[in-house]
């Protein structure tokens, strides 16, 4: 799903979407970049471009609460419980993601990173 995302990304970099994330995605997003190349200066680069062309917002206690009430009745796991229900504290309807576990999250639509951005109406 690299390339998919990568127009995805663009497309917010563009202003041509919105572009939503929780500081726990940037967090989880440095983490696998540095556990794939052991090069620090480049995880802490790219993860703060990458921030720079999202909104980013707060992982607090609010979220926290919303996604242990969420997990025992969803199929994603508690990172992505994080990410679903930051989405939903902050109100916003759809979350793009291959993950198909995110369906069962009640109240959030999954964009596949396949459709392209451009056939996706903003809803924020």
């Amino acid at each position: 799903m690299k390339q998919p995302s990568r127009l995805w990304l663009l497309a917010v970099a563009e202003n041509k979407v919105d572009g939503y994330a929780s500081t726990e995605m940037i967090q989880e997003l440095c983490f696998h970049l540095l556990r794939r190349t052991a090069d620090r200066r480049r995880a802490a680069r790219e993860s703060a471009e990458i921030a720079r062309t999202l909104h980013l917002l707060p992982f607090d206690a609010r979220v926290l609460d919303r996604a242990l009430s969420l997990l025992p009745d969803v199929q994603v796991g508690a990172r992505d419980c994080v990410h679903a229900a930051t989405a939903l504290s902050y109100g916003i309807e759809a979350i793009v993601t291959s993950d198909k576990a995110f369906d069962s999250v009640p109240g959030l639509r999954r964009i596949d990173p396949t459709v392209p951005p451009s056939s996706v109406e903003d809803k924020r």
